[in-house]
């Protein structure tokens, strides 16, 4: 049998018809749109490595023109925000274990007077090291600044305090990270970023695979209210995610020698609640796409954002704010900053409530949103 010659009309015909199952398959066409539109609007004005406008708080004990000059100078730089003014170190230190604050400024008690005298007095930064690209430039920035200030403010007889090196000592504490080793930030995010991504991709295929197999009628058949078909196909997969997440302490603490100064349980606990947000976006998902293919592509849709928007990949606090918006209606963004506090700083139960409910409503809001789709399926 001899084959067709190569034929115009037919070869357009085939290309007509792509189009047509394209324009048919709205979903695939809408990733294959908003995917690149996502990562150019991202990349291109969300993504800084050089974040500004910090939290900083401020102690200071001397109240004198010099040190009210120098808070002066963090308040008009572009890489500090005076947000909070503490009235003693405890403050200072609640407020960074929280992550509240970014940097903080400890002004001593007679500060002016030794500085006068010539005596160099200590100047405190303390930074949240956790993210290391986070604090880099603006540390950089602050003794050149603070010099900048006091020499300007040292004139006259008071010249000669200008000579040789700074008329201060800075000392710079970077806390939970003072070497700046990245794989303390990189890896205990990992397991967020891990969860995420299996989670949702595992569970967006479930209820689709047994729609495209025809075993979803088996379920229809049978009298299994919505909730309980959804909640016994999570179940097993929260194990599964348990399993991760064991592998990823594992090499964190024999592999990579990540500090954990919290409580290992409390993190287990608070993971299972991450573990089923993940889930019920999968869920979600699975009972919304026609087929597996658009199960997976929703996942990619979702997992996208998080990834980028959720202080994993670059600084949470260098995204402007409507990103920082979108950013924490993301279960991964508030995760991440538990996680990296139980291990990296110890936090317990109380330091960790403020990033527990937004996750407990995304739970409850898919969750319902899953059940509602799956009445519908069932109809």
């Amino acid at each position: 049998m001899t084959r067709p010659a190569f034929n115009f009309a037919r070869f357009f015909a085939i290309v007509l018809k792509e189009f047509i199952q394209m324009r048919r398959d709205r979903v695939t066409f809408a990733m294959m749109v908003g995917i690149p539109m996502i990562q150019l609007i991202l990349f291109g004005y969300a993504i800084n490595s050089n974040p500004k406008h910090l939290p900083t708080a401020v102690y200071a004990a001397d109240n004198s023109p010099f040190s009210r000059a120098i808070v002066w100078a963090l308040h008009n730089s572009s890489y500090f925000d005076l947000t909070r003014e503490a009235h003693s170190e405890a403050e200072i230190q609640r407020w960074l274990a929280e992550g509240k604050i970014q940097f903080a400024l400890t002004v001593p008690v007679d500060f002016s007077r030794q500085l006068l005298r010539g005596e160099k007095p200590d100047l405190l930064i303390e930074a949240d090291a956790t993210d290391p690209s986070a604090v880099g430039y603006a540390s950089a920035t602050i003794s050149a600044l603070v010099t900048f200030v006091l020499n300007r403010d040292l004139t006259g007889p008071l010249t000669r305090l200008r000579a040789g090196d700074t008329p201060f000592h800075l000392i710079a504490h970077q806390h939970y990270n003072p070497e700046s080793i990245t794989q303390y930030n990189i890896v205990p995010g990992l397991m967020g970023v891990m969860l995420t991504m299996t989670m949702i991709i595992i569970t967006g295929l479930a209820i689709t695979r047994e729609r495209e197999r025809g075993t979803m009628e088996n379920l229809l058949s049978t009298p299994v209210h919505p909730g309980e078909v959804i909640i016994g196909k999570i179940i097993p997969y929260i194990m599964v995610g348990y399993v991760q997440v064991f592998l990823i302490l594992l090499a964190s603490k024999f592999l990579f020698d990540v500090p954990m100064l919290g409580s290992v349980p409390l993190l287990l606990a608070l993971v299972l609640l991450f573990i089923v947000a993940n889930l019920a976006v999968g869920i979600t998902f699975s009972t919304i796409a026609k087929n597996q293919l658009q199960a997976v592509q929703m996942a990619f849709f979702f997992f996208l954002p998080s990834l980028l928007l959720s202080g994993y990949m670059f600084p949470f606090r260098g995204m402007p704010g409507w990103a920082q918006d979108i950013g924490e209606c993301l279960p991964l963004t508030h995760f991440l900053r538990i996680v990296r506090g139980i291990l990296l700083k110890g936090n317990g139960l109380t330091e960790c409530a403020p990033d527990l409910w937004p996750i407990a409503l995304f739970v409850a809001v898919l969750l319902t949103i899953g059940i509602k789709r799956y009445r519908q399926t069932l109809d």
